[in-house]
């Protein structure tokens, strides 16, 4: 992909036209802790701005996601960044549906808000899969799930909605025996569909952003040695190799993303932690391939 700098950033997208946000049709463990937060109290969380931020910045001072407002008449038409809570299960080592949050979700939904005129909810949501109200929400994200485990009830509750015109993106897992655990609990999902790459040549990957490669974004820490070691190897569990593979429904829409050996969420969460990792992978990876997959579903 092209170098971008923020500014260009800006002006790519000032002219992304205002899209509302469609309603479904009816019926690291490496950071994210939010300071020792317990499992039980994320769980008790609605949204990001429940959860202590724990990010830093480089000179080691608190770093604080920004905060905006919308005007008066655009709470329903905003595009809310919808993360999924879920149990913990299988064999490998992933992590939990808190991993990053709340700095990734917030610093994500500032950055749509912030360089496009696309209206964004500046809080974000927590649901679970069986919530009625998910189907207001096209868009979900699911975090690490190569721990992926899901109810019968859970398994129905994300086939119906992702059939309905709902979109899943699963992102920063590493490995065969992640891919495979979390590719186990989506054949249950859906039987008869199959994961396939998604060329490069789909028009997720150029309709904002001129992306080319399925670069890595790896965590922050070992992204972060690439500075003064350019020959180490970033990667996780044997994960050497980025793919991007997709499900489809029947008439070719896209239902799910799954964005394997790569870390997306380190690269919104730490965007105020190391100027290099922010320059070398949130900004030209992990920032540009979210703009794209969001714009992408909801134009599509």
């Amino acid at each position: 992909m092209k170098k971008v700098s923020l500014i260009t950033f800006a002006l790519l997208l000032v002219a992304v036209a205002v899209f509302a946000q469609r309603r479904v049709g009816g019926g690291g463990w490496g950071g994210g802790y939010g300071g020792g937060w317990r499992g039980s109290e994320y769980e008790n969380a609605r949204t990001p701005r429940d959860i202590p931020e724990h990010g830093e910045t480089e000179n080691g001072t608190p770093y604080e996601t920004p905060r905006w407002t919308n005007a008066p008449g655009f709470d329903k038409d905003a595009f809310t960044f919808v993360r999924i809570k879920r149990d913990r299960g299988g064999n490998t080592s992933g992590g939990w549906w808190w991993t990053d949050t709340p700095d990734s979700d917030l610093n994500l939904a500032y950055r749509l808000q912030q360089v496009t005129s696309i209206k964004v909810n500046p809080n974000g949501l927590y649901l679970r899969l069986t919530d009625k109200e998910l189907v207001h929400y096209p868009f979900i994200y699911m975090v690490e799930p190569g721990s992926l485990d899901l109810s019968d009830e859970e398994v129905v509750a994300l086939r119906k909605y992702l059939l309905n015109g709902g979109f899943l993106w699963v992102d920063d897992f590493w490995g065969e025996a992640e891919w495979d655990q979390m590719a186990s609990v989506m054949k249950k999902v859906f039987p008869d569909r199959d994961f396939v790459e998604l060329p490069l040549n789909h028009p997720l990957y150029h309709c904002v952003f001129d992306i080319k490669s399925k670069a890595m974004c790896p965590n922050v820490n070992n992204g972060s040695r690439l500075e003064y070691n350019p020959n180490f190897d970033p990667s996780e569990k044997g994960g050497r190799v980025t793919h991007h593979r997709a499900i489809f429904d029947d008439k070719g829409r896209l239902m799910v993303f799954a964005t394997h050996n790569t870390d997306n969420g380190d690269g919104w969460e730490w965007e105020g932690n190391n100027h290099f990792y922010f320059e070398h992978f949130s900004e030209k990876i992990a920032y540009p391939l979210a703009i794209n997959v969001i714009f992408y579903v909801m134009t599509h």
